[in-house]
C-alpha cells in the first residue's frame, strides 16, 4: 500500500460511495474537523501518516481501488475505482 493520497482522490472516492465528509470521520475514526481540514487544500494529503492510512483503510474498506500514475488510464495521474457496492 501506498503512502500517497491526493485531496483529489478522497474527493473522488467519496463521491463514488456517496459519503460525505462525516460519513468519512465516522467510518474511519478521524475527527470530522480533520478530514475537512485535510481535504482543504489540493494535492498530497498532509497530516500524520497514521492519519492518511485510517482515511485510505476506511475508503478501501468499502471498495475502493486506489490507481497509482498510469493505472487511471494513458494520462500519467492518479486516481481511483470503485469495485463492490458500499454498505
Amino acid at each position: 500500500m501506498s503512502d500517497t493520497l491526493t485531496t483529489e482522490q478522497v474527493h473522488a472516492a467519496r463521491a463514488l460511495l456517496r459519503w460525505r465528509q462525516a460519513d468519512l470521520a465516522e467510518k474511519s475514526g478521524v475527527s470530522l474537523p480533520t478530514v475537512k481540514r485535510l481535504e482543504a487544500q489540493p494535492g498530497l494529503i498532509g497530516g500524520h501518516r497514521e492519519t492518511r492510512a485510517l482515511l485510505r483503510d476506511a475508503l478501501e474498506a468499502a471498495g475502493i481501488v486506489f490507481l497509482a500514475p498510469g493505472e487511471a488510464g494513458p494520462a500519467d495521474g492518479v486516481g481511483v475505482r470503485l469495485v463492490q457496492a458500499s454498505e
